[in-house]
């Protein structure tokens, strides 16, 4: 055997098995990242939408590693005394008004579209992967094991 073959057969199996490894976590950050595209992580102001509990904390997990949601602060209300003491004090007041001077603002829905839709083709693309190789292995043993690793790695972490 040549050694670029034995070079090749070694690189093609690392990035076998580096991908069966990393398979579970891709899948995951794939869905928690469409979820989050869409905002179905967190309520927007003035609505009445709460998301569910495992959203929140699958999200949460995707962006700061722990499954510990913080509850969320009440933003603090302008006092109408504050406004009058700022008045007197001959401080501006800021203004609702819209002045053509604002830049437009763009509609952010063909973005979020497109991110959920590469989500969701990282997501057919992780699965079919896996299942290929699952296919064409000769050592499912091994394959098994290493995707179960992938799932109880991260599992375990959680633990620390």
């Amino acid at each position: 055997m040549a050694a670029a073959h034995r070079w090749l057969k070694s690189f093609r199996t690392l990035h076998l098995y580096l991908g069966v490894f990393t398979a579970p976590a891709l899948l995951f950050f794939a869905f928690t990242g469409a979820l989050q595209s869409v905002n179905l992580h967190e309520g927007a102001r003035g609505s009445d939408y709460k998301p569910p509990a495992w959203i929140a904390s699958i999200a949460h997990m995707h962006k700061k590693q722990s499954f510990d949601v913080p509850a969320k602060r009440l933003p603090p209300k302008a006092s109408a005394a504050n406004a009058d003491g700022a008045q007197a004090a001959g401080v501006p007041m800021p203004t609702n008004d819209k002045s053509s001077s604002a830049p437009n603002k763009r509609n952010p829905w063909p973005m979020k579209i497109f991110f959920v839709l590469v989500s969701l083709s990282l997501l057919l693309s992780t699965l079919t992967g896996v299942y290929i190789g699952w296919r064409h292995t000769r050592h499912r043993r091994r394959y098994g094991a290493t995707l179960a690793a992938g799932v109880l790695v991260p599992a375990m972490l959680l633990l620390f």
